[in-house]
Formats: C-alpha cells, sequence, structure tokens
C-alpha cells in the first residue's frame, strides 16, 4: 500500500499545479470584465456575448467541430480494423510493413507528416480544403485509435466468438453483436481521442488546409500573434469544456458497461 510521505504529496501537488494552473487561469481570465487580458477588472461574461458576432472564430469553430466528428468517425473505423487484423491475424505477407505504417504517425514529426500530405495533394491535383484536414487528421490519428483498440483486443477472451459461431452465428453477426460490444469502451476511448487530438493540431491543418477552411487552432494562433484578447481566452475555456464533458462521458460510460460486465458474469457464473 503506497504510503503517503510529505515529499509524495508535495510532488504530487507541483505536478498537478504546472499542469493545471495554467488552464485555470485561462478559464477565470475569460471572465474578466478588462480588455487587457493580464489586468483583472472585475467579474463579467461579456467577451462569451461578444464571441457570438464574431464570425471568424465561429466559422472557424465550426469548421473544426466538422473536421474532428467526421475524421474521428473514419480514424475510428480504420483503427478498429487494423486494430484486429494485427490480432487476429498474426501471420500474412507484408505484416511487417503493415504494423509499420500503422504505427508511423506516432513517432513521425508533424512538420513531416503535413509536408508529406501538401505534397501528395499537390502531385495529385486534390484542391486544398475540407476534405483535405479531413484525411490528414484521420491519418494522423487513426493510429492511436488501432494502438487504444489492440491493447483491448490483446485481452479479449475469444472462446466467447466461438461459442456464438458454434451456436451458427456468422462471423459478421459475432462481430457486432458480441465482440464489438465487449471493446466498445475501447473503441469509444479511441475515437475521443482522436477526436481531441483533430481539434488540437495546428502544424498539419496548416499545411494540408485552402480556401474557406480555416480551423480554430490556425484562427486563434493568427489572432494571438497580433496579441491575446478576452475572446479567445472564451473560446479556449469553452473548448476545454467541451473536452472535459467528452472525458466525463466517457468515463461513466466505461464504468457502467464494466459493472454490467461483472454483473452478466456473476450471472452466468451463478446460472452454471
Amino acid at each position: 500500500m503506497l504510503k503517503w510521505t510529505r515529499f509524495n504529496i508535495i510532488s504530487v501537488t507541483l505536478g498537478f499545479a504546472f499542469l493545471y494552473l495554467p488552464i485555470v487561469l485561462l478559464v477565470i481570465f475569460s471572465f474578466n470584465e478588462s480588455k487587457l487580458v493580464t489586468v483583472w477588472g472585475g467579474f463579467s461574461t461579456k467577451w462569451y456575448v461578444s464571441l457570438l458576432s464574431n464570425q471568424g472564430l465561429l466559422d472557424a469553430a465550426w469548421v473544426t467541430i466538422r473536421v474532428g466528428l467526421l475524421s474521428a468517425t473514419l480514424a475510428t473505423i480504420l483503427g478498429t480494423m487494423a486494430a484486429l487484423t494485427l490480432v487476429r491475424y498474426t501471420r500474412f505477407r507484408g505484416r511487417m510493413l503493415f504494423s509499420g505504417m500503422i504505427y508511423a504517425p506516432l513517432v513521425m514529426p508533424d512538420v513531416i507528416t503535413g509536408l508529406s500530405l501538401l505534397l501528395l495533394f499537390v502531385a495529385i491535383g486534390f484542391d486544398r480544403g475540407f476534405w483535405t484536414i479531413t484525411l490528414a487528421h484521420t491519418t494522423l490519428t487513426m493510429c492511436f485509435v488501432a494502438v487504444v483498440v489492440q491493447s483491448r483486443l490483446l485481452s479479449f477472451d475469444q472462446s466467447i466468438e466461438e461459442a456464438a459461431q458454434d451456436l451458427g452465428a456468422p462471423p459478421v453477426r459475432t462481430f457486432f453483436e458480441i465482440t464489438l460490444p465487449i471493446i466498445a469502451p475501447a473503441v469509444l476511448s479511441g475515437w475521443i481521442l482522436a477526436f481531441t487530438l483533430s481539434l488540437d493540431d495546428l502544424v498539419i491543418a496548416s499545411f494540408t488546409s485552402g480556401p474557406g477552411a480555416t480551423t480554430l487552432p490556425m484562427r486563434i494562433y493568427s489572432q494571438v500573434r497580433l496579441g491575446v484578447t478576452p475572446e479567445i481566452n472564451a473560446v479556449c475555456t469553452i473548448l476545454i469544456a467541451i473536452v472535459t464533458v467528452g472525458v466525463i462521458c466517457a468515463s461513466v460510460v466505461t464504468k457502467r458497461r464494466e459493472i454490467q460486465r461483472q454483473r452478466d458474469e456473476r450471472a452466468a457464473a451463478a446460472g452454471a
């Protein structure tokens, strides 16, 4: 059992303060009355109201949300398929190359990934815009989904699938009714991770964006170079709230599924 010493408490406190104190300050100053982001002028929500009339930020936020939802969904589908291939089919020609291509974006610098995708889109004559950013983010986040789902599949009891197939269920039905519900928490976690990475990306989106497809991080970065405004603090606070709610919902769903799985196991053991 871990013994909490004074050194451990101080270390944990400093670590959490280093990680979360800047975020807390950003949220606090988003309610600042003053136009100066470093001078507290009283509590006010006027910058959130002003944000609603900033069409540039609203358009960028809408593009970011659409790109995040679509790219996270595509990355989850492709990443789950890749994880199933790596876990279930351990021997096939080109497996080493396939796994290397799946994990390459994990270690590849974003600058190299963005530049490579830019050269690809230019070479094939594909106009840069919403779809190029979506494809780029799918490429980036698919490997993260594959890693999350693969870690769950490695501890998966395949005898459950074999029992379903012995009872006459075809492989496709077995996957959707047996396998997918069991690995659903990992799939959901991978989707949320992919969506968060898409919201956060700046470098790759800068290389693959085009006219009319400016993401929110790009918009914020262009404005920050001219000076931080309270509206930027407000929009960042909204993003933090969205991510926090998503993480909490995913945790609740995962916890409930785990509790239900334990109940089903106990009921099956009692029936046996």
